[in-house]
């Protein structure tokens, strides 16, 4: 081949390396972006599923704090329920002791006698009433633990 023929030969292969490279570099930007965008979208996810998990954590959290708040309070107002009724029974220890010295006859037939038998048949009832709220509170909080495990495997 002569001289020319050559010059001739790189200058028509050269258009077509400079064209081949832009497509190789095309494909390879195509797949960088392919890449990046997969990255990102598995970055989202991540992202996606730690909030999920915060948040479902919090939720947890608040109401548990909000079951052990009202469980406190019940068991203070049976507390409270419990003294009241210690305090009525010496009362009517007490009562029941005065009307025996003074002579009495039928004591336990007395008004005041069954005034504070009411009162304490009340007492009663109430602390009972309390201490069914209190066995719901914790029931409801098996139940809803019950639930929240079960959304987890859905």
């Amino acid at each position: 081949m002569t001289e020319q023929n050559k010059s001739d030969q790189n200058t028509a292969s050269e258009p077509e390396k400079e064209n081949a490279d832009a497509t190789q570099q095309a494909q390879e930007s195509t797949a960088d972006t392919a890449n990046q965008d997969d990255q990102y979208e598995r970055l989202k996810e991540t992202t996606e599923k730690i909030w999920d998990s915060t948040r479902q954590a919090f939720n947890t959290a608040t109401f548990k704090a909000n079951q052990y708040k009202k469980l406190v309070q019940k068991k203070i107002d049976l507390s409270a329920l419990h003294k009241k009724i210690g305090a009525t029974h010496a009362e009517l220890g007490k009562l029941i002791d005065d009307l025996r010295e003074a002579g009495k006859k039928s004591i336990m037939s007395q008004a005041s006698v069954k005034e504070i038998l009411s009162r304490l048949d009340d007492l009663k009832a109430e602390a009972a009433h309390l201490e069914e709220e209190i066995e719901q509170i914790r029931t409801d909080g098996v139940e809803q633990s019950a639930v929240k495990e079960a959304a987890k495997y859905d």
